[in-house]
């Protein structure tokens, strides 16, 4: 089923729809690619600076597809979030994001944990139990519904706190 909500993104009003599903967008589409990763009944957590704790991910490089990371393991795709800057006044059209661009989520059962090498303003990790997630990681509560499909529960199980 798909939810959405209203972010207020550095000042731009955004439309967010989590889609769940096997259906990926265009690839021209994606903006950015993030992944649940499961180790242990854990889940990890990357500290990005100037942003917190956030879900592992980003842009994909050229070169790079999007199912590449800094762990090894079993990987099943979830689902996208819709990104939509239809209602916001502030798009800038020429800017580097589509009017609707999406991000694709991933569930990644951790089999073997590379070296963290602390790039792209990574400045650590850490493992964390599900249900903590909504404390520690500063994301926006539609989070919750993609933790909640991968570790294939029920969507009203779990709930990331209102920031």
């Amino acid at each position: 089923m798909n939810q959405s909500i209203y972010e207020n993104w550095n000042g731009h009003r955004i439309k967010l729809t989590w889609i769940p599903g096997e259906e990926k967008p265009d690839p021209a589409l994606v903006t950015s690619v993030h992944g649940i990763c499961l180790h242990q009944g854990l889940v990890l957590a990357v500290h990005v600076q100037g942003r917190g704790y956030n879900l592992p991910g980003g842009h994909v490089e050229p070169g790079e597809t999007p199912e590449e990371g800094s762990v090894k393991g079993k990987i099943e795709y979830l689902g996208k979030m819709e990104v939509s800057h239809e209602e916001n006044a502030l798009f800038d059209p020429n800017g580097k994001y589509p009017m609707v661009g999406y991000q694709l989520f991933y569930r990644m059962d951790v089999t073997e944990r590379l070296p963290f090498s602390r790039e792209h303003g990574s400045l650590s990790r850490i493992w964390i139990e599900p249900d903590e997630l909504g404390y520690v990681v500063n994301e926006h509560e539609l989070i919750g519904l993609v933790l909640n499909r991968a570790l294939r529960g029920d969507a009203n199980q779990l709930h990331f706190r209102d920031r």
